[in-house]
């Protein structure tokens, strides 16, 4: 199963840095069985929220070479709050270094103005096709499928104008 946790970018320094949104929705329903009785965004998710805000900047900077982004390292993750249904998780990532093979950010995640996890991800970045060159099909699926959700997560992209802008 995999979660899409990142509903809109809302900021996009291509190289440098990226704001993304989380609403938190009792509608999922892992919110249930994190704390009976306290719905809440269990902290693993909060860091995947992370992971994949930070994702989409390496994708647009490396104009999606790499087909996967995936986690490496999570490093002096500390939680500070929680994040309940009816919040607004506002991502904040800055790269620190980033090449063809693995990223570094400083990540943090706060709602309300109030800070609720940060950490420092170390992301890989990889081809399916350089571990088994019979997977350059799957990449190419991959990459058109990222390209497409993209579209629909960045306000600055040409498919978030309105109907009838000019």
């Amino acid at each position: 199963m995999k979660f899409v946790l990142i509903d809109r970018i809302v900021e996009l320094e291509s190289g440098k840095r990226i704001v993304a949104q989380k609403a938190v929705s009792l509608a999922e329903e892992y919110l249930a069985d994190h704390f009976p009785k306290f719905p809440v965004l269990p902290g693993v998710m909060m860091i995947e929220a992370m992971v994949q805000a930070a994702a989409w900047l390496v994708r647009e900077s490396l104009d999606f070479a790499p087909s996967l982004v995936v986690l490496k390292e999570a490093r002096n993750v500390t939680y500070k709050s929680f994040a309940a249904p009816g919040h607004v998780l506002t991502i904040e990532a800055v790269c620190q270094e980033l090449d063809a093979e693995h990223s570094v950010f400083a990540g943090r995640g706060e709602s309300g103005g109030r800070e609720i996890v940060k950490g420092r991800l170390t992301l890989r970045h990889l081809n399916l096709a350089a571990l088994d060159g019979r997977h350059q099909e799957t990449d190419a699926r991959l990459r058109a499928q990222q390209r497409a959700l993209f579209k629909l997560l960045w306000k600055g992209s040409p498919a978030a104008e309105p109907v009838g802008a000019e």
